[in-house]
């Protein structure tokens, strides 16, 4: 069992202005500098701990610039008890389910005209899908929240494909015994750029799964949080991404125990391939004062499929309370198992395809958590797709 390593930023309160901030020490996961403000936080030089992993120089369009925040048109389907709708920056709901932590989030916060509200009732299981593939090349903002009413119940899938610069908020606010699928997927083209925060407040024996795939994009950066605020509130949180030569795919995933008797699981796996392929994966746990009874675990696992691709993957956890049911994490990047290939080309499978059943296999646990068979199939099939083009790692 560890703890975070404390690292010194500028603050002074969540809503101090930039002249007044003072380098402190940060005591706890919770205590990073939040603002809704974008001129509140400091230039991004790349050395900041939050951003050393990221390729600043390409988002800086997203990270500092003027941005369109307005709305964009999408597709949906129709679901019974889901609705969609248009509101004002001065609407309640926004800002129910988090605050931002670093300047592109901000930088969205700032400029969206008007968020989309997505509101889901009804305790009976329903599936609604929102395809967002239109949104063009020119750096945009957007915000979205989701609120899930009392043991309300359904499968939130939101799809992303096409041409996008986008940076943006999303929020996720669960009522008491709400149970809410939410699958994100992106399959951007190759030259997108998208960065993401994605906020939950999960409230008493509320469950919230959240399934991450990336697959396209030039640079993605999501980072899910989820504020387990609730007692008894679930948080499960599943990733799985496909890096090729020259992309940059990156999961930020941070999780907070706030109330007695919450439970996490965090399970991210990810592939790469290609020269310069690269994936980024830190998971935060934060176990505060008030959640005695706490279970939660944390997981991320990467396979290097060629020479040249790299994978950074840091797991931290933060204990506070000594009253806990169990709490662990682990990390580990490599290359295929041989015995594993060697099991396979015994029983006359060639090398080939050997691998690429290796690959299929250890995606697919994520991929089986989204419930949606017409989706996991589909995914199935695009992850095939990748794994078309695998060249062999070298011995």
């Amino acid at each position: 069992m560890t703890t975070a390593t404390p690292k010194t930023i500028e603050t002074a309160g969540t809503a101090a202005p930039k002249h007044m901030r003072s380098a402190v020490p940060v005591q706890t996961r919770s205590d990073r500098f939040k603002s809704t403000v974008v001129s509140e936080f400091p230039d991004v030089t790349g050395r900041e701990a939050v951003w050393k992993y990221t390729p600043v120089a390409r988002l800086a369009e997203l990270i500092s610039g003027e941005l369109d925040g307005a709305p964009y048109m999408f597709d949906a389907t129709v679901a019974s008890g889901v609705s969609t709708e248009w509101v004002g920056r001065d609407d309640a709901r926004i800002g129910s389910a988090g605050t931002p932590e670093d300047r592109a989030s901000a930088n969205a916060w700032t400029a969206f005209q008007q968020a989309l509200v997505i509101s889901v009732t009804g305790d009976d299981d329903k599936e609604f899908t929102l395809t967002r593939s239109a949104l063009g090349s020119g750096p945009r903002a957007a915000h979205t929240v989701v609120v899930a009413a009392p043991n309300s119940r359904a499968t939130l899938i939101l799809q992303n494909s096409g041409a996008a610069h986008l940076t943006e908020n999303v929020e996720f606010v669960l009522g008491d015994g709400a149970h809410l699928t939410v699958v994100t997927v992106q399959e951007w083209d190759d030259d997108a750029l998208h960065v993401a925060t994605h906020f939950a407040s999960i409230g008493k024996d509320a469950l919230l799964k959240h399934v991450a795939v990336t697959l396209g994009g030039g640079v993605v950066r999501l980072n899910p949080s989820a504020h387990l605020a609730g007692e008894r509130a679930d948080a499960e949180l599943y990733g799985a991404y496909f890096a090729d030569a020259g992309q940059h795919l990156e999961q930020q995933v941070y999780v907070f125990h706030d109330a007695p008797a919450t439970r996490s699981r965090v399970t991210y796996k990810g592939a790469l391939q290609g020269v310069g392929a690269r994936t980024v994966w830190i998971g935060d746990v934060l176990i505060g004062p008030k959640a005695v009874g706490t279970d939660t675990y944390e997981q991320n696992r990467n396979l290097v499929l060629t020479d040249g691709a790299r994978a950074d993957s840091v797991p931290n956890l933060e204990i506070e309370t000594g009253d806990i049911v169990g709490a662990g994490h682990a990390s580990a990047t490599g290359r295929f198992d041989d015995e594993q290939l060697f099991y396979l080309q015994s029983r006359g499978i060639t090398e080939d395809e050997a691998r690429r059943l290796v690959v299929r296999g250890f995606l697919a646990e994520i991929v089986q958590q989204i419930g949606s068979p017409a989706l996991q199939e589909r995914l199935h099939a695009a992850i095939e797709a990748e794994l078309e083009s695998v060249v062999t790692v070298g011995s």
